[in-house]
């Protein structure tokens, strides 16, 4: 809609342009935080009874990943509160431009920035699994007949997740392999290598359309998430 595409530190920008700018990135940026200590209650005292087998020990450090990831994000976002302008996504890129150049100049950097591509996939290809194989009945205290309904928005927003992922690897992955820097951009440039495929802009569609679905599923989780509390905590 607005002619170009933009990844999460974009969409913050636009909201802090909207009234109430600052109060929005605030909430954000405190909601943000609380995941993230979600994620750590999750991770180290396994809030959702994992275990510790081999698959709950690789749910767990996935959860502990996805910590990291959103505290960059929320991190992210307070630095908007003191900074202006959409200039702000281009640093954006350059940063991560800055950080892939720095990773190519360490010793064997071209296979560590081709790892950092195969964890990105990871993540990506494990939204998808988890999307199409996972049962939410667990986690959601509802009536089976609301559950059935919310499940199929769970399912189309991990597997839109996790195809968003995809492209990102593939730009991270090939600065690796062509030890090139400029290679590397962010979410936007995931999404518009997506939508430079053939039929792009029916791919872009459907994944903007499966985000929304998770973010609708998150405002269902926030609703109806069945919590316990962790063993460790208890």
């Amino acid at each position: 809609m607005g002619g170009r595409l933009v990844g999460t530190q974009g969409v913050a920008i636009w909201l802090a342009q909207q009234p109430f700018g600052r109060v929005w990135l605030i909430a954000l940026g405190l909601g943000l935080w609380a995941f993230v200590g979600w994620r750590i209650v999750q991770s180290v005292f396994d809030a959702d009874r994992e275990g510790t087998s081999s698959r709950a020990l690789l749910t767990r450090a996935g959860q502990a990943l996805s910590g990291l990831f959103y505290s960059l994000l929320a991190g992210g976002v307070f630095e908007l509160l003191d900074e202006a302008g959409s200039h702000i996504a281009s640093e954006d890129v350059a940063e991560n431009r800055e950080k892939a150049a720095t990773l190519l100049a360490l010793p064997f950097g071209d296979l560590l920035l081709m790892a950092v591509a195969v964890v990105i996939a990871g993540v990506g290809v494990g939204n998808i699994l988890k999307g199409v194989h996972s049962d939410f009945a667990d986690t959601l205290a509802c009536s089976p007949k609301w559950y059935h309904r919310l499940s199929i928005l769970a399912r189309a927003g991990y597997v839109a997740r996790g195809f968003a992922y995809l492209p990102l690897a593939v730009l991270v992955g090939l600065a690796g392999w062509y030890t090139r820097a400029a290679e590397v951009t962010g979410m936007a440039g995931s999404f518009q290598a997506l939508q430079n495929q053939p039929g792009g802009s029916i791919l872009l569609t459907a994944c903007a359309a499966g985000l929304i679905a998770f973010g609708g599923f998150a405002f269902v989780e926030a609703r109806f998430r069945r919590i316990r509390a962790p063993r460790a905590l208890g």
